[in-house]
């Protein structure tokens, strides 16, 4: 676990910075999806440090990306997410912290990023939201 995460002096511009870039690239699972092109690289942008660096580039589909996460060892992407960030209660969660969402999905969950009330999300079709309570796990980034 990365517990000793710290957030960078700049990380709210940071944030907005990448939040915008995100806004601007199609879902893609080889770069772009919940957990490496969201809450990974919105990890990075505040702390400058890798969290999902040693899942970026391992997968290139939904099937592929099951496949790692079960070879890593886990049934879902919100007790994947707990083995590399503490998790805090979703009341806890503040701007730029992980949210987990309940879905259908292989994974459990959806990933999201805290921004106040909302959690951003991605959407085949873009960058969205969801309401805060949606969530029902928090991992706490810095």
């Amino acid at each position: 676990m990365i517990s000793e995460l710290k957030r960078l002096p700049d990380w709210r511009r940071r944030f907005e910075e990448a939040i915008d870039d995100i806004k601007a690239r199609p879902f893609d699972w080889q770069s772009h999806e919940c957990g490496t092109g969201l809450a990974g690289r919105l990890a990075f942008a505040l702390t400058g440090v890798d969290c999902a660096a040693q899942y970026r580039g391992t997968y290139d589909s939904a099937v592929s990306a099951f496949r790692v996460m079960r070879e890593a060892g886990f049934d879902n992407i919100g007790d994947l997410v707990a083995s590399i960030l503490p998790e805090v209660h979703v009341s806890e969660a503040s701007v730029g912290d992980i949210a987990a969402i309940p879905d259908e999905s292989l994974f459990g969950f959806a990933l999201g990023v805290v921004n106040g009330e909302r959690i951003f999300v991605l959407r085949e079709n873009g960058l969205g939201t969801v309401d805060l309570l949606d969530a029902t796990r928090a991992f706490k980034v810095g």
